[in-house]
This record gives C-alpha cells, sequence and structure tokens, in this order.
C-alpha cells in the first residue's frame, strides 16, 4: 500500500493532538500508519522534543467489518 492509498482509505479515522508520551505537546497527526488484523499501528514524532513512539489501536472482533481474504 503506497503512503498515498493509505492516507485516501484512512483520512477519516486519523487521530489528531495526540500528545507526546514523553514532553505532552500535542503531535497534529502520525506520521506512519500500519493496519493490520484487528489492529492499527500509528507511529508519532515529537517535534518539539524529538521523541518518536508507537501507538497501537485494537478492536473487538466484532468491530471487524470482514475476516481476512488470505492468510
Amino acid at each position: 500500500m503506497t503512503k498515498s492509498n493509505m492516507a485516501r482509505l484512512y483520512a477519516g479515522d486519523i487521530p489528531r493532538q495526540n500528545p507526546c508520551a514523553q514532553c505532552g505537546t500535542p503531535i497534529p497527526k502520525p506520521d506512519w500508519i500500519e493496519p493490520g488484523e484487528g489492529r492499527v499501528s500509528y507511529l508519532w514524532n515529537c517535534h518539539a522534543c524529538n521523541y518518536r513512539f508507537e501507538a497501537v489501536a485494537i478492536f473487538d472482533e466484532a468491530a471487524l467489518e470482514r475476516p481476512p481474504l488470505a492468510a
């Protein structure tokens, strides 16, 4: 998946203004989004203190729209 496809697919679901895990400064948007089976990982980079961290959203099985097509 290219970065432009990724942005188009998840533009409405991207978390905004997540506070930095180290200094608390709000970060406008994640640098990278990686969807997976039942989860989405976000890579955040704070421009105030240069701290980088990952956050993972894990979904309930009932929240999944459909099962994966391939293993």
